[in-house]
């Protein structure tokens, strides 16, 4: 249970504010237990104190922030799912975004709490490109080859397989590949 101690519940206010604003200006790698301090204006043993483990700051940060890719479709949407995968991809180059990746993932088998963020994530993916792509399918941009719900696991499927398993970077190669899996394109309306 949370302290009801003013000065602890400004402290982890104030720990969870910095940890938000590192991650929304820096992504994951930036949310650590120094940075976070050093931006709160706390010591670094408060912030042990709150979050022993720094995945766990992350995750609670992670809950309070909108996840930014993804969002707002833009047409092209062939071009807008690129250019979220090319951002994906260049985060998981990071060895701190895998690896907090790879122990939220893991975390969440065994963690109520972690799988109900997990849970909240994989259905905001997963609605926003289904939205994008059935749209995109009846402007006639796409013809689908998947359900629109299976169309997140295609694209980022491949992606975290290859940062997190094979430990290499996502090509440009596995992004287009990525995209036609899912459909095929109509010339002029992709923008490659």
């Amino acid at each position: 249970m949370a302290s009801t101690d003013p000065r602890s519940v400004r402290s982890r206010e104030a720990i969870l504010d910095a940890a938000r604003g590192l991650l929304v200006e820096h992504g994951p790698a930036a949310v650590t237990h120094v940075q976070v301090a050093d931006r709160a204006g706390v010591g670094r043993a408060t912030v042990y104190r709150h979050w022993p483990q720094a995945h766990d700051l992350l995750s609670e940060a992670m809950s309070q922030v909108p996840f930014p890719f993804f969002d707002e479709p833009t047409t092209p949407v062939r071009a807008w799912l690129k250019r979220n995968l090319e951002a994906i991809a260049a985060q998981l180059r990071l060895v701190e975004v895998r690896a907090v990746a790879t122990t939220l993932a893991n975390g969440a088998i065994w963690d109520a709490g972690l799988d109900a963020r997990r849970q909240a994530f994989a259905d905001a993916v997963e609605g926003r490109i289904a939205a994008a792509l059935t749209q995109a399918a009846a402007d006639g941009e796409v013809t689908l080859r998947v359900d629109p719900a299976s169309a997140a696991a295609i694209l980022l499927g491949p992606a975290f397989y290859r940062a997190t398993f094979e430990v290499a970077d996502v090509t440009p190669d596995l992004i287009e590949a990525s995209l036609d899996a899912v459909g095929t394109w109509t010339p002029g309306c992709a923008a490659h």
